[in-house]
């Protein structure tokens, strides 16, 4: 029970010395369907990220950094509590009633789970939720202040909504930016004290509209599905894709306006004298869509990179995302961090650390402690494995299973894969290479090895 919980919660002094009382603000961007190869700094020919590509300049990426889920749902579950999400039973994303119980799945996770937002408040945290939810809604879901929220708009959920996107063409293409202003109206009246933000974007998550401003942009792009900039898998998908060029200028688009509501954020830290005092971490729930897809369509053509496979695929492509962390003169400027595996699991115990609260004993936690890791430190091995499953099948343009080497993966996976599982040629490759697996049993075996 959290009433049990927070008698557990003891502050801890290493950060805090009298030099530097004050714990740091966290903001967690996690954006939707953003491919690992989906920003400048990653390798994208075409879109256009400055202030992605700043974060990567003012702080560190680490570049194998996992999601806990190839879809939205049990990765954001995993993000929030420390666990996996087979814990919880979240096999997929939340949808009605119907579909939930027809997969094995709760229509939302337990609120008496407890969050990193529980813990911050405990600690003294302001907290806030702006943006997607998806944890659960629909009659009877809990509002994310049941989970140690104290403020929040959102969508996809039961509590206030950031605004109604059924009447407003254009809400999605402008809906960073109202995520943006809150978080700033946040920071503002929370600037005395410590506070942490969950500002999770929609997109680039289908459907796409761009505002007319936002798509001129990218009026004289000419993508080429096979520019030698996007790695092998990448130019194969595109190559089937329908009118690339007017998918590209969308996608691309959404994503630049991502950035530029980003870069707001950042220049009001600056204004607000928050920008030393404040950790942000970026991230996105899993890899990009797939065009063939239900209503995919223009949200469909992200890149993984050099990665293979995309959304609701545990290869690399599928869960492989984003890790950048920037905490001025605390996390080292300009770092790109190779060898360190990490990840989504890893982000509640290493996030208290930081804010100087500790984990709770009986507390069950997947994920470790790598705060070391954040501030500079080497790149330590995982004492556990990763854990990943998916029990929906493929889809689209999908095969196959996860395919991290032995010492760091444990996998559950559907067998109606059409092509057999493969694993890296190496523990570094960011590709899937060598194929040394002809079934799913023999790739649970070695990965459990």
């Amino acid at each position: 029970m959290k009433t049990l919980l927070t008698l557990g919660l003891l502050a801890v002094v290493t950060l805090f010395g009298a030099e530097n009382p004050r714990k740091p603000n966290v903001i967690f961007i996690l954006t939707d369907d953003q491919g690992w190869g989906d920003a400048k700094f990653a390798g994208h020919p075409y879109v256009k990220t400055p202030n992605l590509d700043r974060l990567v300049k003012e702080g560190t990426w680490f570049r194998q950094f996992y999601v806990a889920a190839t879809v939205c749902s049990p990765s954001r579950a995993t993000f929030m509590t420390g666990q996996v999400p087979a814990r919880f039973g979240i096999h997929g994303h939340f949808a009605d009633h119907a579909q939930n119980a027809a997969r094995s799945m709760p229509n939302w996770l337990d609120p008496e789970v407890t969050t990193l937002p529980d813990l911050l408040k405990q600690a003294g945290y302001a907290t806030a939720h702006f943006g997607k939810w998806h944890l659960g809604h629909g009659a009877g879901a809990p509002a994310p202040e049941a989970y140690g929220i104290d403020v929040s708009k959102t969508q996809n959920s039961s509590g206030t909504p950031l605004g109604n996107e059924g009447k407003e063409p254009y809400f999605r293409a402008r809906s960073t930016a109202l995520m943006v202003d809150e978080t700033i109206k946040f920071a503002q009246a929370n600037k005395d004290k410590p506070f942490y933000v969950n500002l999770w974007t929609l997109v680039p998550h289908a459907a796409l509209k761009p505002t007319p401003e936002q798509l001129a942009v990218y009026a004289e792009l000419q993508p080429k599905a096979d520019d030698p900039a996007f790695g092998e898998w990448t130019r194969k998908y595109y190559a089937n894709a329908k009118d690339l060029r007017s998918q590209m200028q969308v996608f691309c688009a959404s994503l630049t306006d991502l950035d530029t509501q980003i870069g707001r954020l950042l220049d009001s830290l600056d204004e607000l004298g928050l920008t030393n005092d404040t950790l942000i971490f970026f991230s996105s729930d899993n890899g990009p869509e797939d065009y063939r897809v239900g209503n995919a369509a223009n949200a469909g053509v992200g890149s993984a990179g050099p990665l293979r496979a995309r959304k609701r695929s545990m290869h690399e492509g599928g869960i492989r995302t984003f890790g950048l962390v920037r905490w001025p003169g605390k996390v080292p400027a300009g770092r790109v961090e190779e060898n360190a595996v990490t990840g989504g699991v890893d982000f509640l115990p290493t996030i208290a650390a930081l804010a100087g609260v500790k984990v709770p004993a009986n507390l069950t936690a997947d994920g470790e402690d790598r705060s070391a890791l954040w501030l500079g430190g080497a790149a330590t091995p995982r004492q556990a494995p990763l854990y990943w499953e998916w029990i929906s099948g493929v889809q689209g343009a999908q095969d196959g299973y996860q395919p991290r080497p032995s010492a760091c993966a444990t996998v559950i996976g559907s067998s109606s894969s059409t092509m057999p599982a493969r694993m890296p040629s190496s523990s570094t490759s960011p590709r899937t290479l060598a194929n040394t697996m002809t079934s799913p049993r023999s790739t649970q075996k070695s990965s459990r090895r």
